[in-house]
């Protein structure tokens, strides 16, 4: 915990800022909100992967103040969190340039801009962020949809958020459509995982509102995991469990790459790069690559567990 106690906290910010996050885990984003001081007295020892502090839709206008403030308080008595932590600002003319100018010299991560559309906003949110910081956009207009494949036009934008249920508002669809096996939703899912990856941009699926339906919410991680994604939004721990369980690297999946790695190589030996293999089929050498991809992701989560144990 941050504080010992909510009931006597500072009324001044503090001097303490967090050290750059280190992990590159990313399978559960969580969102907080900053107006509930029980949840941001545990950003550090939270279990997510990446924490997001909603400023934007959960925050009535007239409480905005009091959650920037309780943010930035709470940011100023943190030493640690092994969470990467987002501060999600409103759209940049409604309140986020100035939100961003605020939190600039507190100990967080990374900026999310909501409701983003062109490159125009996205170098106007660049040139307002501290340069230690990542920027994350939310995808929610049809504009920044069309041209996501576009939108990176410098490196420290590196992740978009997919707000499905604006999107759809914006695209002129219905929620309801959001339902496992729906084409319209797996097209989205589709297209805006193709062109993250296309612009170099790290992709994170939606959030799901049913927070009890966990099974439902597992189904969700399971589809998408066999899509491609990596991460998913969370409401809370339950959902950050099951995202941290689905989107894990498995041991399956690790002996597999291990073993195509050796055989390969036995066989690249011998002058030989395409061959049958007892245990997988046919490998060849983009088969190969694919292996050697999963393992340097366990390598690096291996050493920066090791890391993290050292300190």
């Amino acid at each position: 915990m941050i504080f010992e106690s909510l009931e006597n906290i500072p009324k001044t910010f503090g001097s303490k800022k967090k050290v750059p996050c280190s992990h590159t885990r990313r399978r559960s984003n969580m969102m907080l909100n900053p107006l509930n001081l029980k949840h941001l007295n545990r950003m550090d020892e939270n279990p997510a992967d990446m924490i997001t502090l909603n400023l934007e839709d959960a925050i009535a206008p007239s409480r905005k103040k009091e959650a920037l403030q309780n943010i930035a308080l709470f940011l100023s008595y943190m030493e640690h969190s092994d969470s990467f932590i987002i501060v999600r600002t409103n759209p940049l003319n409604e309140g986020g340039a100035e939100e961003i100018a605020f939190l600039n010299d507190f100990g967080f991560d990374a900026v999310r801009v909501a409701k983003v559309k062109n490159q125009t906003e996205i170098a106007q949110a660049l040139t307002l962020l501290a340069d230690d910081k990542e920027l994350h956009i939310s995808l929610e207009t049809k504009e920044a949809f069309e041209k996501l494949s576009t939108l990176r036009i410098d490196e420290r934008l590196t992740t978009a958020n997919l707000g499905i249920l604006d999107l759809l508002a914006s695209l002129g669809l219905p929620q309801s459509i959001v339902a496992l096996g729906n084409p319209t939703v797996d097209y989205i899912l589709s297209r805006f995982l193709i062109d993250a990856k296309t612009a170099g941009i790290h992709p994170i699926s939606f959030m799901f509102q049913e927070y009890n339906d966990t099974e439902t919410f597992r189904e969700w991680c399971e589809h998408e995991k066999e899509m491609g994604f990596e991460s998913k939004a969370c409401m809370g721990p339950k959902q950050v469990k099951i995202a941290n369980e689905v989107f894990k690297i498995n041991e399956y999946e690790i002996d597999k790459a291990q073993h195509i790695k050796t055989v390969f190589e036995e066989n690249a030996a011998r002058d030989i790069n395409g061959f049958m293999d007892e245990k997988y089929g046919f490998i060849d050498e983009p088969i190969y690559r694919d292996a050697l991809l999963l393992l340097q992701q366990v390598n690096t989560l291996t050493s920066e567990s090791t890391q993290r144990s050292e300190m």
